[in-house]
């Protein structure tokens, strides 16, 4: 097949058209403030239009669509369980943590976590949250790359570079400023392209009837298939939880009630998103692909299966409609890559380069971390979406690390903070990394080292729900080292100095228990006295550290801490933990330096 040029021209377009919008959204930014907040989360004043349409596009990027599609030709209707699963993760995300974790005002979603665990156990923490960023950026850019070889014949390289040098480039002019805005003109034209695809396909005379049993698209779960499918559901629902992506979104909205908000719709908006790749693929398995102009291989083999929707678009439609198509392809790419590469920067620039290495130092210097972290991750995700032949594998593996590892963490720190500590969160993840990892990858080919009850000898695979076993064990790690560890030292049993992380009764002089703000203390605060704060533990009592406010602390009550976060803003550094008893503000000297892990 020669080079499609009206193809080409078509994409060059709207790239332009989401530059455009980019570097125009990123003008937005209020004039010479660079603070972390404006620049990472947009100054907190995400509209509800735009916030829906940036939430809905937590989910529906490149591999949802394509991935959704590819889901019912090889398996069925029932088996595509992503627009449920992730649809679900924002409506627990939203009823479970975004209320939360925006009321406390924080900046990123390992703030929290680094407020209970530590700076350097927050860097830990770090990991399986900056590789799942990576590898899913990675995965779709290289899903794009196949998918205009397929309709364009443009060499795969060649689109990868220039898609993800586009994201880079308007992300790197304005945050998530250009990110939010940018996302409501890719989820309309990943909604238009794909809708008017989907009647000139069902009408090619080559598509048989869907109504046919010989092409049944719904498909069915067996019996001895049911633990690992409930597996993966609870993996889709809670394992879409705790990412960067969707918390960037949460704490973006301006008040905490409106971050709720915004995942309920969100939740019907990825749920509905889905309908069109849902009814490609499913003209997909109605299609006789040897009668096309497909000239590849036939019944399809597994790499044919995952270009399943662009396949359609190229020799089902005519080619001006499958170019709409091509370019709802590229807009679903272009609003998960850019999202990943911002979320991975931000965590490094703050959680990483800040709190653990620089705790002084200036917004503009962490601004400017952030913009090259967006740089290196970038640069990162495009060399491997061109050298790693299985970056879905990749990305699997790290999607279930997120799952087994942050989200016990992050539901502990959130909703009973009081009952983990450091020991607990290291011991628990070293617990959740063995037994992810015991259970083996098959697309990596990662062989399993534990064949867990029901071991499917023939397929080599497993079929225990090992990832949620692994997630329990570490949710109830967690719990049992913390309860342990303070026994151990509050008893006794073992002597102040041996409290290495300084995080049960060997605590800093400059960390006090406090009830209730001491006498002046507020009001200090209120002048700025205090300098700079101890992110998002500082002024938090029993009460809110466990979801619930201190109307002290409120004054326009409203219930969404707006005093509580003017204050707080400027700067919430620090990597104290907030795991003693009664809470922890810092001194009025500053934030301290972590000397937990």
């Amino acid at each position: 097949m020669d080079f499609n040029i009206a193809g080409f021209i078509s994409i060059v377009l709207f790239y332009i058209l989401i530059l455009a919008v980019g570097i125009w959204a990123g003008r937005k930014k209020e004039a010479g403030n660079n603070s972390e907040d404006e620049v990472m989360l947009a100054g907190r004043s995400i509209g509800l239009f735009v916030g829906i349409f940036t939430m809905t596009a937590t989910w529906v990027g490149g591999g949802y669509i394509n991935g959704t599609a590819e889901a019912i030709y090889s398996h069925g209707l029932v088996w595509c369980q992503a627009p449920f699963g992730y649809a679900l993760s924002l409506v627990f995300g939203g009823l479970f943590f975004a209320n939360q974790m925006r009321a406390q005002g924080y900046v990123t979603m390992l703030d929290p976590l680094q407020d209970s665990f530590g700076s350097r156990m927050g860097g830990l923490l770090f990991l399986p949250a900056l590789c799942g960023e990576v590898f899913w950026a990675a995965g779709i850019l290289a899903a794009l790359g196949a998918t205009l070889s397929v309709i364009i014949n443009m060499e795969q390289s060649t689109s990868v570079i220039l898609s993800a040098c586009i994201a880079v480039l308007y992300t790197l002019f304005g945050g998530l400023y250009s990110v939010a805005y940018t996302d409501v003109i890719q989820l309309f034209c990943i909604f238009i392209g794909l809708w008017m695809c989907i009647p000139f396909a069902m009408m090619n005379p080559i598509v048989g009837s869907l109504k046919d049993v010989e092409h049944d698209w719904i498909g069915h779960v067996d019996g001895k298939d049911i633990p690992s499918y409930i597996d993966y559901g609870l993996l889709l629902i809670f394992g879409g939880i705790p990412w960067q992506v969707y918390f960037q979104r949460v704490l973006s909205s301006k008040t905490a009630s409106r971050a709720q908000v915004l995942s309920y719709v969100a939740a019907i908006g990825c749920f509905g998103m889905a309908i069109p790749p849902v009814m490609i693929g499913a003209i997909a398995k109605a299609t006789p692909w040897n009668e096309t102009g497909y000239s590849g291989p036939w019944p399809l083999t597994e790499s044919e299966t995952a270009m399943i929707l662009p396949m359609v678009l190229q020799y089902l439609t005519p080619d001006f409609v499958s170019f709409f198509g091509l370019g709802a392809v590229s807009a679903a790419v272009m609003s998960s890559a850019d999202s990943s590469v911002l979320s991975a920067s931000s965590m490094f620039a703050r959680n990483v380069y800040k709190l653990i290495f620089r705790q002084r130092a200036s917004e503009m210097e962490i601004i400017w971390v952030m913009r090259v972290g967006i740089l290196v991750v970038g640069v990162m995700a495009t060399v491997m979406a061109l050298t790693i032949p299985s970056i879905y594998g990749l990305w699997s593996m790290c999607s279930d690390l997120v799952y087994v590892i942050l989200f016990p963490q992050l539901l502990m720190v959130v909703h009973f903070p009081h009952h983990c500590n450091t020991y607990g969160s290291l011991v628990a993840y070293i617990v959740a990394l063995v037994v992810r990892l015991s259970g083996g990858e098959p697309i990596m080919g990662f062989p399993a080292w534990i064949h867990f009850p029901g071991w499917d000898e023939e397929n080599q695979k497993q079929l225990f729900p090992f990832r949620t076993l692994a997630m329990l064990l570490s949710l109830l790690t967690l719990y049992s080292v913390t309860r342990l560890s303070k026994w151990l030292f509050e008893e006794g049993r073992l002597a102040p100095g041996y409290d290495l992380f300084k995080c049960v009764v060997n605590i800093p002089e400059d960390a006090q228990r406090v009830g209730e703000p001491l006498e002046g203390e507020l009001s200090m605060m209120t002048t700025g006295a205090m300098g700079q704060m101890y992110g998002a533990a500082t002024m938090v009592g029993p009460d809110e550290r466990n979801g619930r406010f201190n109307p002290a602390l409120d004054l326009d009550d409203d219930g969404d801490a707006t005093e509580l976060e003017m204050l707080r803003k400027g700067s919430r550094g620090g990597g104290g933990r907030g795991n003693v008893p009664g809470g922890v503000v810092p001194a009025p000297s500053g934030p301290r330096g972590d000397t937990g892990f």
